[in-house]
């Protein structure tokens, strides 16, 4: 085994809004080369730093939109979202909860801030990962993964803290979701001076986000707050510190190696796929739902 070497740490870029709910800074795609092709299987990745948001009667959110061809999973570190879909998927997603949701086919969904939640207001830090579909299911029948914390799988890790597992496996053990190719995603909540250590195959796209605290490494590396690490498409295995306690999103998935071609809300392989994505929405064939 040798040494996952880091390729770059990222700063978040200026944050902007989607919709009015969800204040985010984009790392996948973003202006540092992390494009599709390069964190195939990795389609985006939005995350939603800690941000105050007043009370109101209305809560905020994103209105109803369309998916087809990949899964978008939601972790909540803090504040509820209410999501809901045309397959009939859909719940509240609490603090340390995930909702894995399969676009597949096509769905038409919407996210808001929970109405208690909106309510009285706080802070709200969320992360949404897109995961793309091989081609075979890109098509498959839509489906829903609501995740609570509580089914999670923890691997303690002593006085250094744990590791969540939320898909994927971690020194044996692993995650509730289930996924439709090698996708590893787990939080490393570490206490300040924790070690874990992390070993994943060469040619898998491979990244960790500092949610809470900072952190060291491979020994060397200082990662601070909300910065991603991108590492190397070479080596194994690779050992994350923290210097103050700390949560880190940790990611790894086995490239699809399949031809991307993303057109807004769809991701599919071609562009008669995509015309005829929009095609199928136009026509209604994404279900209803109601704004």
């Amino acid at each position: 085994m040798s040494t996952k070497k880091i390729e770059l740490i990222a700063a978040p870029k200026p944050a902007h809004f989607v919709g009015d709910g969800f204040r985010v800074h984009n790392f996948i795609p973003s202006g540092y080369h992390l494009d599709m092709k390069r964190m195939d299987p990795f389609l985006m990745l939005d995350y939603n730093s800690k941000f105050h948001f007043s009370g109101t009667d209305h809560p905020r959110g994103v209105g109803v939109h369309p998916h087809r061809g990949f899964e978008t999973v939601t972790i909540a570190y803090q504040g509820k979202v209410e999501h809901s879909d045309s397959s009939g998927g859909g719940g509240i997603i609490e603090q340390g909860d995930v909702q894995w949701m399969t676009a597949a086919s096509g769905v038409l969904h919407k996210e808001f801030h929970e109405t208690e939640w909106a309510k009285e207001g706080g802070i709200f830090q969320m992360v949404q990962l897109w995961v793309n579909l091989p081609a075979k299911d890109k098509m498959t029948r839509p489906k829903y993964q609501a995740l609570k914390n509580s089914e999670m799988t923890n691997v303690d890790l002593g006085e250094n803290g744990f590791i969540e597992i939320i898909a994927g496996e971690y020194n044996g053990e692993k995650g509730p979701a289930t996924t439709f190719s090698p996708v590893n995603l787990m939080n490393a909540k570490l206490k300040s001076g924790g070690k874990a250590d992390f070993s994943f195959p060469a040619s898998f796209a491979t990244a960790a986000l500092v949610i809470e605290g900072k952190i060291t490494v491979n020994g060397v590396e200082k990662v601070p707050t909300d910065h991603l690490v991108l590492f190397e498409n070479d080596g194994e295995d690779f050992t994350i510190e923290a210097t103050e306690d700390s949560i880190v999103l940790v990611m790894s998935g086995a490239p699809l190696n399949e031809p991307i071609f993303p057109h807004g809300p769809f991701v599919m392989n071609t562009r008669e796929e995509i015309i005829q994505a929009f095609d199928d929405y136009n026509n209604g064939r994404f279900g209803y739902l109601e704004d």
